[in-house]
């Protein structure tokens, strides 16, 4: 399994840091966890084919997370350079139906992929839920952030890896990531701010749940002035990464 960083920031504009996105390469897979403005690009830039997504997973509905959802829609209409035959799957929270019908109203059927392209499957904003590919396992769990917030745990490959999305501090997430390879963990601002977590919140988080390495991520420009790990670093004594936009992080198994 490899982590691939396609956007480590958030909604603000930001030379060093695109929207979030992240690529998990496992299984023979490519899976997509968010697609924020410029996502699309991130993959290329990775010679990864945006007709290559197997299953894309959406956190939230906030527009930093889901900025690169209409052009990937549009994107399914290019006859020709989006390949695939089989169905991707988009994972989200249930309510999603709804948002793609509302998305319809201004962009009609070019958000609309072709017949027989996209699997949506809809997951229990309330509780644990999940989904199975081959080789690949997703697990969920809602979050503290906003109605319908989920965090992500990833199976493949004999290795693990969570990603929280955008959220506070929960007992869920902690359960969610018990015992994961890897914690790819939000902490938006350097201390502490309603719906995110900071890097000691983040740390405590990553060492109730036992995970071997904590990569944070989601940051915003003040995040860049001070020593976010070291922060981290007061409650979880693991392995800790700042996450930067283009990291490849092998995830063993």
């Amino acid at each position: 399994m490899e982590l691939i960083i396609l956007g480590s920031g958030t909604g603000a504009p930001y030379r060093k840091r695109g929207a979030p996105g992240y690529a998990v390469l496992a299984a023979g897979k490519l899976i997509v966890l968010d697609l924020g403005a410029g996502t699309l690009r991130a993959l290329a830039h990775h010679a990864l084919d945006f007709s290559g997504i197997d299953l894309l997973a959406i956190t939230h509905l906030h527009p930093d997370h889901v900025g690169d959802l209409v052009p990937f829609f549009f994107a399914t209409h290019y006859s020709l350079g989006y390949y695939r035959v089989q169905p991707f799957i988009l994972a989200a929270a249930r309510g999603f139906r709804d948002f793609h019908e509302r998305l319809k109203i201004p962009f009609g059927h070019w958000v609309e992929p072709p017949p027989g392209k996209m699997d949506l499957q809809e997951l229990d904003p309330e509780g644990p839920d999940g989904l199975e590919i081959p080789g690949v396992r997703l697990l969920s769990a809602p979050t503290r952030h906003i109605p319908g917030s989920l965090a992500y745990r990833l199976e493949a490959d004999g290795g693990s890896l969570v990603y929280s999305g955008d959220t506070e501090f929960c007992d869920s997430l902690v359960e969610l990531a018990r015992g994961a390879d890897v914690l790819l963990c939000e902490c938006a601002m350097p201390y502490s701010v309603p719906g995110h977590m900071s890097p000691e919140e983040a740390g405590r988080l990553a060492a109730q749940a036992g995970v071997k390495r904590l990569v944070l991520t989601h940051f915003y420009p003040p995040c860049d002035g001070v020593d976010v790990v070291s922060l981290a670093a007061k409650a979880f004594p693991g392995e800790i990464i700042r996450a930067e936009d283009d990291m490849e992080l092998p995830i063993p198994g």
